[in-house]
This record gives structure tokens, sequence and C-alpha cells, in this order.
């Protein structure tokens, strides 16, 4: 037996959600779009898992963040998704693929066949067997990528009052979950082999704010060392880690968090694989013209860095889910996938953003022992990244929109001393007009060849907008 669907999304995660949004909006009929996962759930935004999901009151619960609700759009209830004539294969996995034959088998026996699939696999988080490390069947070993995760991290935050977590891993899920421990009254030792946290993204002098900050809440740090045993009590529960270094730690719970590999296993041999994920086109499309890819699975052409990429976080499958859509069912209206990469994330009362790329000089700013701080990225006389902590939703957009726009840098030290300024005065210029910006030794920003006659105009709103900034800066700023 078997059932057939115009539109199939394989994967239940972030991107399925919004993907699905996207298609209602663009007026898909009742009957065919098909969303497959091994989930239990209809889709929902994942970040929460990390976040509201642990903290020790009012936790956030389904089906408060169900998707869309992370880009404050519509929530998708699985009554959603039953009103608009989608079909949800929840708690099912699939068993194989057959991209020529446009098939797939479930792990129930039902083949579904599709005309254009979308590859929604995400990732799945990397186990401490594929290191040599035995125990992650442990009762108190937690790893956190679904609800599953999240609802055995729970119950042994519950079991440990007061208790002992070691955190392994220093990325996204360490810190996260780390903050989210201490939240609940855990004792956290976060262990990781590099010489300091979120060293992907991360430069020494921004990880020591952070780290700093987390000691202050009590959290001990190990680094340079890596996990190689456990010790475990006569029921099976870990007691101990053992470290590299020969330190011994003694523990009521573990939480892993050591990165992801993407889920392409179905496509292996069938699809061109590279960077890690699915190789895809400008237009998120496979080397199969009818299987397209999203999310986490995705390598895909980054324009900003001219050369293909993989990239993982929650923004990056929402905006690809979205992107996705338009381009599958109104191609000719739609221009290649055009993303500007951008990370961010909200621990305890911090919350920083980062825009592009992060090579090249780093010109900082800011002050790094109060709660407004970042820094500028500069390769071969553009800048190219940005980060911000503690900025206001228009400082944050601010920052995106001259990271976006690549304004050519000729002193690092000019750039250092505006600061934050630079990057609002930059993004004003932009809404003005579309002229090569650079930054000199003067203390304003100069136009170079202004491409409009009203351009005096434009620079006095500009230097009214800058002045009212000023002002606007100088006060006490709400947080976002």
């Amino acid at each position: 037996m078997g059932r057939a669907f115009v539109y199939v999304i394989l994967g239940g995660g972030v991107g399925a959600g919004y993907a699905a949004l996207e298609f209602v909006k663009k007026g898909v009929s009742h009957g065919e779009l098909c969303i497959i996962s091994d989930e239990p759930v209809a889709p929902y935004e994942r970040p929460a898992l990390s976040k509201g999901f642990l903290l020790p009151e009012a936790p956030a619960r389904l089906p408060s963040f169900h998707t869309c609700v992370g880009a404050n759009e519509e929530r998708l209830t699985p009554k959603w998704y039953k009103e608009n004539g989608i079909e949800l294969v929840l708690g099912t996995g699939v068993k194989s693929a057959d991209v020529k034959r446009k098939t797939l088998l479930t792990t129930t026996g039902e083949t579904i066949s599709y005309k254009i699939l979308i590859v929604a696999t995400g990732a799945r988080a990397l186990k401490l067997e594929e290191f040599g490390v035995s125990g992650s069947d442990a009762q108190n070993v937690c790893y956190l990528r679904n609800i599953a995760d999240a609802n055995r991290l729970v119950n042994a935050v519950q079991s440990s009052p007061g208790g002992n977590a070691v955190v392994i891993g220093g990325g996204y899920i360490g810190m996260e979950c780390a903050a989210s421990l201490v939240i609940n009254k855990i004792n956290v030792t976060m262990v990781f082999p590099e010489a300091h946290c979120m060293a992907r993204l991360f430069t020494p002098k921004i990880a020591s704010y952070y780290e700093e900050y987390y000691k202050s809440r009590g959290v001990n740090f190990v680094k340079g060392t890596v996990l190689s045993s456990f010790d475990f009590d006569s029921d099976g529960k870990v007691t101990a880690v053992n470290l590299r270094d020969g330190r011994k730690i003694s523990v009521d719970m573990v939480v892993v968090g050591i990165g992801i590999r993407p889920n392409t296993g179905l496509f292996e041999g069938q699809l061109t694989l590279e960077k890690g994920g699915i190789k895809v086109n400008g237009k998120l499309q496979s080397s199969n013209s009818s299987v397209y890819a999203i999310g986490d699975v995705a390598a895909f052409p980054v324009k900003a860095f001219g050369e293909t990429r993989r990239l993982e976080h929650v923004d990056s499958a929402r905006q690809s889910a979205r992107y996705v859509v338009a381009a599958i069912m109104e191609p000719g209206k739609t221009e290649e996938f055009d993303y500007l990469p951008f990370f961010y994330s909200r621990v305890f009362t911090l919350s920083w953003q980062f825009y592009g790329d992060n090579i090249g000089e780093v010109v900082y700013f800011g002050d790094f022992s109060g709660s407004t701080f970042g820094a500028y990225w500069v390769n071969k006389g553009h800048l190219v990244g940005a980060f911000l902590e503690g900025g206001t939703k228009e400082e944050y957009e601010a920052v995106a929109k001259a990271t976006r726009f690549r304004p050519a840098i000729e002193d690092l030290t000019e750039l250092e001393r505006q600061g934050l300024t630079f990057a609002v005065t930059v993004s004003q210029k932009q809404l003005l007009s579309p002229p090569q910006i650079q930054v000199t030794s003067s203390t304003d920003l100069v136009l170079e060849k202004p491409l409009y006659a009203w351009h005096a105009t434009a620079g006095v709103i500009l230097a009214a907008s800058v002045a009212a900034f000023a002002y606007y800066y100088g006060k006490k700023r709400r947080r976002w």
C-alpha cells in the first residue's frame, strides 16, 4: 500500500514547520503536502528545549512552542495542519529513499511517493561512543536534541536537587544547558578540550567575558582536556567522570553536547554530498532536480562568502524553509537564496547576536566590564562580520544591515573609536542611498561618488539621525 503527494517534507523539525506555513501562504491545496517525522509531535521550536523547557518555574511545554512562534508568527498546532489539509505522519521513520523513483519507504512498511521532496532531516547529536567512551545509556547521562532528550534531562535535574553536574562540551548546548542547570540550583562543571568556550565563534577576549560571568554564577571550567571514562554504581548510574588529564569529578548527572552530524544516510550514493551535508544550488535544489534540502543538512552557496557552507543554527533553518517554498512554487519570481549568516544565544540575563563571518582582523568596541560591547571583523579591507552583546532591537538591526552592506574599511583605529555608532550610521546611509562607504581617519564617515542629486538633503537628514541616536544612546536603553 502507499500514498502519493505533490510535496513531501522529510523531517519534523523547525524547518518543516516554517515550510508548512509558507506552503499555506502560497496556496497549497488540501491533500498535496505531507510531513514525515520520527518524532511523535508536530514541528516545534527546538531552541526552547535548552531554555524555557528547563526552567524550574513555569517551564515551557507544548503546545506553547510549536512553530512558528519563534518568529512571532502563527502557532501551528496539530489542529492547524488538519484544517489546512496537511498530512502529518508522526512517530514514523523512513527506512529507505529512492530519488529516481521518487519514493520513500517508511518503518511501518508504507510507500510514500512525491513529485517534490524537501529534505529537512536536520542532524543528530554525536554520541560519546563515537569517541571511544561508553555509558550514553546510563540513566543520568543526557543529550539534548529533541523533546524526549529534554524530558530525560528534566527528570535528571529533579532527581538531583542541589546536586553536581558535569557538562561535556563548550559550545551552544554546553553553554545554554549549563546556564539552565545553574538556574535549577545545580552545581556545574564544564569540561571541553578547547582553550575557551564557543571556540568556533568567540575570540579569546569575547569568551573571557562569558566565562567570567559564568564563574560569578558558580560554574567551574576545566579546559584543555576531555572525558576518558565513567565510574558507575551498582544500579548503572554514573557516579564520577574521569578526565584524560587524570582528574576525577563526582557527579549526580552528566550533560553531553559535543556536536552534531547531519542526517544524510538515506541519500548517500544518490545525491551529491559536501561539507557533511547535501549539496544544493542557489535555489536549494540538490543534484536531483526533484529534491531540495534546508536547515542543518543543507550545504548551500553563501553569497557573502563566495563559497558553499553548512550552517548549524535555527535562523538558517527558518529562512531556508521560507525560501525553498517560494523557489518551488514561484521559480520564475525567485532570486537565488541570499542569506547573511546569523547566530544568537540568550543565557542568564545575557543576549548576543553575530552576523557574517569571523575571519580577518578583529576590532573591539564598547565596555567589556559592563553590559554592552561588541566586535567587528575586517577582511581584505571590508567589514565581513559583527558581534554585539546587550544591544537593543534597533542596534542589532543596524549591525545586521552594516554587515550585509560590507562597507570598505581603511582605518581600524577610527572604526574602534566609532564603535557601535559606525554600524548605526552605515545602516542609516544604506536606507538613504547605496553609495560606497569608507572609514577614514577623520571623525565622520564620507560618501564617495553620491548617486543621487539630492545627496545634500540626505546628508542633512543623516546628520539629524546621528544626533538623535547620540542622544538616545546616552540614555538608559531597554533590553530586547
